[in-house]
C-alpha cells in the first residue's frame, strides 16, 4: 500500500484570521464551500474547528463514494486537521499570511491506497481528481471571505 497525497493552494485577497474563520466555520460557512461532490453534510458535535465531528459523503468519481467521518483539531495556528473515523484519510488546512490583506491557503489530503494495478491507477489519477475537487472549494472560500 503506497501513500497517495493531493495538494492545492489558492492565494486569496483577505487577510489570514478571516480566512481561518470562514474554513474552521463547520457549522454554516463549511457547507457553503462544498461543491456537488459532496453529501449528507452534517456537523455531530461542535460546529467551530477543534473537537467537531464532521460528517459527510465525497463522491470523487460516478463509481467512488467515501463516507466521511472526520475529527477535526487544530494542531497549529493557521492549521486544521480533518482525520477521519472511517479511513486512512487525513486532510490538512493551512492558512498562512501571503501580503497586505491576502492568504495563501493549502489543502493536503493523504490517504494509504490499495495495492496492485489499482493502486497504480489510484495513485496516478486520485491526486489531479481531488485536488480539482478542492480547487472548487478554495474558489468558493475566496468567493465567501472576499466580499
Amino acid at each position: 500500500m503506497a501513500q497517495v497525497e493531493a495538494t492545492t493552494e489558492r492565494i486569496i485577497s483577505a487577510d489570514a484570521e478571516t480566512v481561518f474563520d470562514a474554513l474552521a466555520d463547520y457549522e454554516n460557512t463549511r457547507a457553503k464551500l462544498l461543491p456537488e461532490h459532496f453529501s449528507e453534510y452534517e456537523v455531530r458535535e461542535g460546529g467551530d474547528g477543534a473537537g467537531t465531528l464532521v460528517h459527510w459523503k465525497l463522491q470523487a468519481t460516478s463509481k467512488r463514494i467515501r463516507d466521511c467521518l472526520f475529527e477535526v483539531s487544530e494542531p497549529t495556528e493557521g492549521q486544521l486537521v480533518e482525520k477521519d473515523r472511517n479511513s486512512s484519510m487525513v486532510t490538512t488546512w493551512t492558512v498562512t499570511p501571503a501580503g497586505e490583506g491576502r492568504s495563501k491557503v493549502v489543502v493536503t489530503t493523504v490517504w494509504n491506497g490499495a495495492g496492485g494495478i489499482g493502486g497504480f491507477f489510484e495513485k496516478t489519477f486520485a491526486p489531479k481528481g481531488l485536488a480539482r475537487i478542492y480547487d472548487a472549494v478554495l474558489a468558493k472560500l475566496a468567493t465567501e471571505v472576499e466580499k
